[in-house]
């Protein structure tokens, strides 16, 4: 194996023999820390099994991932979820990955919620209730909406996840899920720079700041990611 993964897998399980494994966030929890396991890989049916059943070919860092790495495990957060091939009792899936990916709705997400009906003198209850449930009905389709054309591969606590986009022109690029505020979703940023963040880049940027406050017993501050979400 050679490329963007080359011995990556070696250095992910090498980390649970490291001094202080448990000084990174998300890998020392009893009922979901990743341990630094990975799941065995994909063959290529298996990741092909994948993809038909989500209607849309993942993109190029992420395949190679799931041939090389794992299907799932350590990583950023809480770690990575489980790439699992279908079985014969998986359910269908819904077609949310297929669709285009469209960031623009989050900022019509941001100006609708500001556009929240309030009730107003002169405006009976029927009318208001009527207007109101309009404007919900809305709200709950532009918070599904939002992701669609992405996969939600890491959970990085308190109703907050990482995306991965899987469709359009910014196939690979990783985003964060932040609906739990009441928006949309927004880019991983890098610091430094303009642009997006690839999966690659944000997985091996993980696993340097991992390797650094596992293996120095001398850290003791945390050290940041370079990218703005991520975690200490």
């Amino acid at each position: 194996m050679g490329g963007t993964w080359a011995g990556v897998r070696e250095r992910v399980l090498a980390l649970r023999k490291a001094p202080r494994w448990w000084a990174v966030f998300g890998a020392d929890f009893p009922d979901h820390g990743h341990n630094f396991e990975l799941l065995p890989v994909l063959t290529e049916e298996q990741l092909g099994a994948v993809e038909r059943r989500l209607g849309t070919e993942l993109p190029e860092e992420y395949r190679t991932f799931l041939l090389e790495v794992g299907a799932g495990g350590a990583g950023p957060f809480y770690g990575l979820f489980p790439m699992k091939p279908p079985g014969p009792d998986t359910p269908p899936a819904t077609g949310h990955c297929a669709l285009p990916f469209r960031p623009e709705l989050s900022a019509e997400l941001d100006e609708h919620m500001c556009a929240e009906p309030r009730g107003a003198d002169g405006q009976d209850d029927d009318t208001f209730a009527a207007t109101y449930a309009a404007w919900d009905a809305r709200h709950d389709e532009l918070l599904d909406a939002v992701t669609e054309g992405t996969l939600c591969i890491s959970d990085q606590g308190c109703a907050y996840y990482s995306l991965l986009v899987v469709t359009g022109p910014l196939s690979g690029t990783m985003w964060d899920d932040i609906r739990a505020l009441g928006e949309g979703v927004a880019p991983v940023e890098p610091r430094g720079r303009t642009g997006h963040v690839s999966f690659a880049e944000w997985y091996l940027d993980w696993l340097d700041h991992a390797e650094r406050r596992a293996w120095d017993e001398t850290t003791e501050p945390p050290l940041r990611l370079k990218f703005t979400s991520g975690q200490t």
